[in-house]
């Protein structure tokens, strides 16, 4: 959430970055509301003067024996009026609050200025093409005639878009999540977190999926929870409503978690196997950090989840996303894609995004400065350390051999149990 007083400072800078990022622009309707509830207030505590005088008339009146029922009178009118007042007041206050919720982030004075994602620029690149003497397979071929996975059964199960994984496709999928895992904790120090894969609308809320994209959301009525779409949302909330101490950051967490996503705004796009999904596996990364530090952060964590992609031996580029490509929440962030030779094309398998405070201010989560003790919003972090069912694509179609096997990338074959897919 942006700060009021920043809105109220800088108005043509924040609707110059909403406009950017192609949202509607609330600005001045914030604005009109947050001054008729700042002059509801200079009115309210005018009343309560002006009640206070009359009580204490009331007061004097008394202990003089005089009479008291014209100061009187005119304390129950100014109450009368109070009571309206406050109700408008905390009305106001309400509107207020809920259209401050609809408003996104800006993006940061860096990011590159474009509509869609046409232009987005690539920072650079890694690793080369896979060469074949034959011609690749793509991940849905190779899939069905291993029988690692089964996309109508799953269907059946629980409709399209929820993948059912057999045998090696489970233990491979089992594989990269423990992979991943024990590779962030062991070389950056996160500390692995095992969350709830279902939140409340406050959580929602502090990281900025609700009220917005309600649509999107799979919503468990009788118990008004949500399941979750990223662990980004239970883990950013471990510290809602604290004040950390600034000794206690930066703090790094790793977690693992099923990730559902109703897609409501998807039709017509590619749901072919496991290119778009309602529920998929995902190992995310959050990071509480120092306001001053964010942005450093961010280049740290955008390599930490690259080094996944390296140590696995697998093709990407890093792009920067523009301002109208941004998410809701995000003020900067770096798309990974990764090459998949069989599809031809490059998949996104992590969003590595810095939010500066503005999640923090929707769940108050602050730190108290060592030198002077002062509180303050932190800044958080969150990023794929990575998504699976894009990298698992990749990953059967650049290691697939001329005879339908799938070589295994040495650093995964301790957690799979072998080197090969026959």
């Amino acid at each position: 959430m942006l700060s009021i007083k920043q809105i109220r400072q800088e108005p043509e800078l924040v609707k110059s970055g909403i406009l950017a990022k192609g949202e509607n622009n609330l600005i001045d309707d914030v604005l009109r509301i947050d001054a008729e509830y700042r002059s509801q207030l200079t009115k309210l505590n005018e009343l309560r003067t002006e009640r206070n005088r009359a009580s204490e008339a009331i007061g004097t009146a008394k202990r003089q024996g005089k009479d008291a029922s014209t100061a009187i009178t005119a304390m129950q009118s100014v109450a009368s009026e109070i009571k309206v007042l406050e109700e408008e007041a905390s009305n106001n206050q309400k509107i207020l609050e809920q259209t401050l919720l609809r408003i996104p982030n800006i993006p940061h004075a860096s990011v590159p200025v474009g509509k869609d994602e046409t232009h987005n620029v690539i920072v650079r690149e890694w690793g080369n093409s896979p060469t074949y003497d034959f011609t690749p397979k793509d991940h849905m071929t190779l899939g069905e005639e291993l029988s690692l996975f089964d996309f109508l059964r799953g269907a059946k199960i629980s409709g399209s878009g929820f993948p059912l994984y057999l045998g090696r496709g489970a233990k491979l999928e089992r594989a990269l999540i423990n992979y991943m895992l024990d590779y962030h904790v062991e070389n950056y120090g996160f500390t692995e977190v095992f969350p709830p894969f279902a939140a409340r609308y406050e959580s929602m809320q502090t990281t900025g999926q609700l009220p917005k994209f309600a649509e999107d959301m799979y919503h468990i009525k009788d118990d008004d929870l949500y399941l979750i779409p990223t662990a980004e949302v239970p883990v950013t909330n471990i510290h809602r409503d604290e004040i950390l101490s600034e000794d206690d950051l930066p703090k790094y967490y790793a977690a693992y978690s099923a990730c559902f996503r109703r897609e409501a705004g998807s039709y017509g796009k590619d749901t072919r196997g496991f290119l778009r999904l309602h529920q998929f596996n995902k190992v995310e990364l959050v990071k509480f950090v120092k306001p001053e530090n964010s942005y450093e952060e961010l280049e740290s964590l955008t390599l930490q989840a690259e080094s996944i992609l390296q140590s696995l031996g697998l093709k990407y580029r890093t792009v920067e996303l523009c301002t109208g490509d941004l998410s809701f929440s995000a003020a900067k962030c770096y798309d990974l894609e990764v090459w998949a030779p069989g599809e031809q094309k490059w998949l996104e398998v992590s969003s590595c995004s810095n939010f500066e405070d503005f999640q923090a201010r929707r769940g108050n989560i602050r730190y108290r400065r060592s030198i002077d003790k002062k509180v303050e919003l932190l800044h958080t972090l969150n990023g794929s350390g990575l998504a699976t069912p894009r990298l698992l694509v990749a990953l059967l179609e650049t290691y697939q051999t001329n005879e339908g096997k799938i070589i295994i990338p040495k650093p995964l074959q301790p957690y799979f149990g072998g080197e090969i897919i026959d």
